[in-house]
């Protein structure tokens, strides 16, 4: 058992290691590439910032299957199709990236260029073959019903990873969780019951989160670099990849004698069912921002695909959060939606677990009530955080001073929690009107 742990770890560092060394050397080809847009309106970023991080990611992933493909425990995986269904689909989709990172590609283009990307993989055997239902048992899909889900599920999670890439470090941070709690629920399945269907997609989740690891250092706000679509689209890719890996892949009625009985495999393939409803249950925060922007999006006669700031990221701006609280309101969501449903699948009969995701879903309310609490650090601890977590020093000052600093903590508050777009407008509205009011409500 401790073999494949130790395997997995070096995998996981390899390909951590190779993106975050070729961020760098990506971002100055970006910048020398032109690839720096200019802001935007629904932009909550103040600098023109470059693109392309896909790069340095898909370097991170090739290193990474490389790696994997010279170890005792892992080389397995290769004699199948799989990898190389996933290294082609990736190969497309981050192409297509980074042609839109630099001149733009029409959104109904990019739509077929991820249809063909999935269809692609579906040609080499990555494919769903079967469905587990509750209380139906199993059904199998013949070939063209198998074709038309599996580019389905891979397209709406590219989609929902690329709709929620709109703070630093919220996507990459996101899917990161999501692979690994993903890597939980598919080692527990390859090494507790012996499937060796699963192995792929343990592959593939350890691969994402090296890729997302790596890259994180360089998107944490103030972002240096942007993923930009190719990044965005192509990590969306492999969790959809591994999400038909271990759901179309793993035979239920093998589970169902692996786990003893059909009460023990039921509980064990829960979070099987959830995937294919919803991508990924731990996508489950981007999927419903996707889905809320699609709806609407058409209620006001737009595109589906028309860009705007009515994402759930900017609604936590628009509320008073700062940047990274937001980052890490929607990390908290993710975790307790990823980790929730894996603790159900082992033991979906404890009370306990349910209690306690009842309960931190309670914190987590309490934490969006309250986006004007800004956390401070304890004394011991105010040289090693951000200046922001800081308090303000109590030294021997007169009262006109200590009021100056007061207003000046305030209104840099202020500035870090309601990002400007184009012209000092925020997503509220003309910042002087929102500061004026705000201003105008504290005196009373």
């Amino acid at each position: 058992m401790g073999q494949p742990v130790r395997e997995y770890l070096l995998t996981l560092c390899v390909t951590a290691a190779v993106t975050y060394l070729l961020t760098g050397p990506v971002r100055k080809f970006a910048i020398a590439a032109g690839a720096m847009p200019e802001i935007r309106a629904r932009d909550v970023h103040r600098e023109p910032t470059p693109r392309l991080g896909g790069i340095a990611m898909f370097g991170g992933l090739c290193a990474g299957l490389l790696v994997a493909s010279h170890l005792t425990n892992l080389k397995s995986v290769f004699e199948t199709n799989e990898p190389r269904a996933l290294l082609s689909g990736a190969a497309l989709i981050w192409i297509l990236g980074v042609l839109d990172d630099k001149w733009g590609v029409d959104a109904l283009v990019k739509l077929g260029g991820q249809m063909i990307a999935a269809g692609v993989m579906v040609l080499q055997g990555l494919t769903i073959l079967w469905i587990p239902i509750p209380g139906v048992g199993t059904v199998s899909l013949t070939p063209m019903q198998g074709t038309l889900l599996t580019v389905a599920l891979v397209v709406i999670t590219i989609n929902a990873v690329n709709f929620v890439d709109g703070l630093d470090g919220l996507a990459s941070g996101m899917v990161c969780i999501a692979a690994a709690a993903f890597f939980m629920y598919a080692y527990r399945m390859w090494f507790g019951y012996g499937i060796e269907a699963a192995a792929p997609a343990t592959l593939f989740s350890v691969v994402l989160m090296g890729m997302c690891l790596g890259f994180l250092p360089h998107n944490m706000h103030p972002a240096r670099i942007f993923m930009g679509d190719s990044g965005s689209m192509l990590i969306g890719l492999v969790m959809a990849a591994g999400a038909v890996s271990v759901t179309g892949q793993v035979d239920p009625d093998l589970l169902n004698v692996k786990a003893g009985g059909l009460r023990e495999a039921t509980h064990a393939m829960v979070p099987v069912y959830i995937p294919l409803l919803l991508p990924l249950t731990v996508l489950a925060v981007p999927v419903a921002d996707l889905l809320l922007a699609i709806v609407r999006r058409t209620w006001q006669g737009q595109s589906p695909f028309a860009a705007d700031r009515g994402h759930l990221h900017h609604r936590l701006l628009e509320i008073g959060h700062s940047h990274s609280r937001a980052v890490l309101i929607m990390y908290f969501w993710s975790a307790l939606i990823a980790f929730g449903a894996v603790a159900y699948s082992a033991n979906n009969a404890s009370m306990w677990i349910v209690l306690g995701i009842v309960l931190l879903s309670a914190v987590g309310l309490v934490l969006l009530l309250l986006p004007r609490f800004t956390p401070r650090a304890p004394r011991w601890a105010e040289r090693i955080v951000p200046p922001r977590y800081r308090r303000i020093a109590r030294a021997v000052v007169d009262p006109a001073g200590a009021a100056a600093e007061a207003a000046a903590a305030e209104a840099e508050e202020e500035r870090e929690s309601v990002p400007a777009g184009i012209n000092g407008a925020t997503a509220i509205g003309d910042r002087s009107r929102f500061v004026d009011r705000h201003r105008a409500g504290s005196h009373h």
